[in-house]
């Protein structure tokens, strides 16, 4: 059997994991989400090899959904994973699948989505929703995945024909209802776009919110988080780690003295390293043991992207530990998810 691949990838949302990391950069909040500084992020991680980005979100304030910045870059890039947050409790089921499909064909394939799972009642308040507990979100967050998933499938692979003798775009036999009932919101379908190029794509959920997806992203390095997100169902299990790297005659350590001087990283839950660039190639080294990949958040996106691209990748590369994407893979295949089957089309033809 081919072994799995170690995926490695990272957070490319705002100006870093640090809340003082914009402040640090002399960088004021129209720069720090300009599209040309997202844009150069991704090109960067991409020439360094990571096998995927993420982009963060949140309904609160009125920037561009993730959705959105990664539908922009999309084209920018050629093998690099690409994988917005999507919230899934108050949002539309319908609209943020066809949206995630729609990404997939942008990406030719390298789309992923991280499920956004936050009852928080000023999100409620944002889409004219009434404000549900925490139960109650990931139950409906649950619902969400199953209807993006029969949307997906609900075109068959072959389901276009542009035929021009009988003026049919599509065959109406290979396009299918979802037909979904719920309690929160029901959907007829089918998509009003084809099967995206992945037919499924890759769907990361944190471990933590009782929502259970193809990758769960976990916060501890414990084998007993780990053996809880497989036994819960998820395929593959990433750790999730905030980095400060040795930089420019700074340790890492003094890097966050000098940002905490200003703000505390306070963020609880989330596992950190903060050191040289080889103590971080063993770490990872490690974790690969039990994990089948990591999603860095760096202290400040500018500094510590360029050491992760300078230093540990070529070293995790050295070692045998982790292989850059190439262009022409889908996302399922970079992270080692097997092909998806359609769960329609298996039906007509059994």
């Amino acid at each position: 059997m081919t072994p799995r691949p170690f995926s490695v990838a990272i957070e490319l949302d705002g100006a870093g994991a640090h809340p003082a990391a914009a402040r640090a950069l002399g960088l004021d909040t129209r720069e720090v989400l300009s599209g040309s500084r997202l844009a150069a992020h991704v090109r960067e991680a991409e020439r360094a090899g990571f096998t995927a980005a993420t982009l963060a979100d949140s309904p609160l304030g009125t920037r561009i959904d993730a959705i959105q910045r990664t539908a922009f870059v999309a084209p920018l890039t050629g093998a690099l994973g690409l994988i917005p947050t999507a919230h899934a409790v108050y949002s539309e089921p319908f609209h943020v699948a066809t949206q995630l499909a729609t990404v997939d064909f942008a990406s030719y394939g390298r789309a992923g989505w991280i499920v956004g799972v936050d009852p928080d009642p000023r999100i409620a308040v944002a889409y004219g929703r009434d404000a549900v507990g925490s139960e109650h979100a990931a139950a409906t967050a649950t619902d969400f995945i199953e209807v993006a998933r029969r949307l997906w499938d609900s075109w068959e692979d072959d389901a276009v024909i542009r035929d021009t003798t009988t003026w049919r775009y599509f065959d109406r036999d290979k396009v299918h209802y979802a037909d979904f009932e719920g309690e929160s919101f029901s959907v007829k379908g089918p998509s009003i776009i084809p099967r995206p190029p992945q037919g499924q794509l890759p769907v990361f959920t944190d471990a933590s919110s009782g929502v259970v997806g193809d990758v769960a992203l976990v916060t501890s390095s414990a084998q007993a988080a780990v053996s809880a997100a497989r036994d819960a169902g998820a395929t593959l299990v990433w750790l999730e780690l905030e980095v400060a790297l040795d930089r420019a005659g700074l340790t890492g350590a003094e890097r966050v003295e000098r940002l905490d001087a200003t703000e505390t990283w306070a963020r609880e839950g989330f596992g950190r390293y903060v050191g040289d660039a080889a103590g971080l190639a063993d770490l990872i080294g490690e974790l690969a043991g039990s994990f089948d990949g990591i999603r860095l958040h760096p202290a400040v996106l500018d500094e510590d992207l360029e050491e992760l691209g300078r230093a540990v990748l070529p070293e995790l590369r050295r070692r045998g530990l982790h292989t850059p994407p190439v262009v022409g893979s889908t996302l399922r295949e970079s992270i080692g998810l097997p092909a998806s089957v359609n769960r329609y089309a298996s039906k007509a033809n059994a």
